[in-house]
């Protein structure tokens, strides 16, 4: 469990990152909002890599669970659970879409459409047409950029059009 110090220091990190991007953020910055020594913040995180990891990797956990442990089955659950699941890492998803290079820092890029194939797989089965791929692939990635264009809204007032368009676009019921 992280320290409290290092949770302040993730979530004014976080909010930075998502403000003026992991580029434009030094570390100076996070400390200052803090009211805490430069030094005290490397005696949490090693570099400013260090703390991106730490807020990303939850995110990652979470996506690597969702892909792994997941059932096929009712594809409507699963969508409502994916959107669930991004939602909740909305911030991250902000932060790593407004400076891509954040994935290549991360090595996540590649991962991340993994992760997606994998829920492609679960909810359309592993024979797919390039059609269904396609439509796929635009439902999971408009139920994303939901997530990250309608972050300051309610979950309630997103999800249910979110989670209804992505359906109708994989030919849902």
């Amino acid at each position: 469990m992280p320290s409290d110090t290092k949770s302040r220091i993730q979530a004014v990190a976080r909010e930075l990152f998502v403000e003026q991007g992991v580029r434009n953020t030094s570390l100076r910055q996070i400390a200052d909002r803090l009211g805490i020594t430069k030094p005290a913040l490397y005696y949490h995180f090693a570099s400013r890599d260090d703390l991106v990891r730490s807020i990303v990797q939850p995110l990652v956990e979470d996506m690597e669970r969702f892909a792994a442990t997941r059932e096929p089955g009712d594809p409507l659950r699963l969508l409502d659970d994916y959107f669930e699941l991004i939602w909740r890492h909305r911030e991250v998803i902000v932060m790593m879409v407004r400076e891509l290079h954040t994935l290549d820092v991360l090595d996540l890029g590649a991962r991340m459409f993994d992760w997606r194939r994998q829920v492609i797989t679960l909810l359309l089965g592993p024979e797919l047409t390039r059609a269904q791929h396609i439509r796929a692939t635009v439902a999971l990635g408009g139920m994303s950029d939901c997530a990250v264009e309608y972050a300051g809204l309610p979950i309630d007032e997103v999800k249910p059009t979110a989670v209804e368009a992505a359906a109708a676009a994989l030919g849902l019921p």
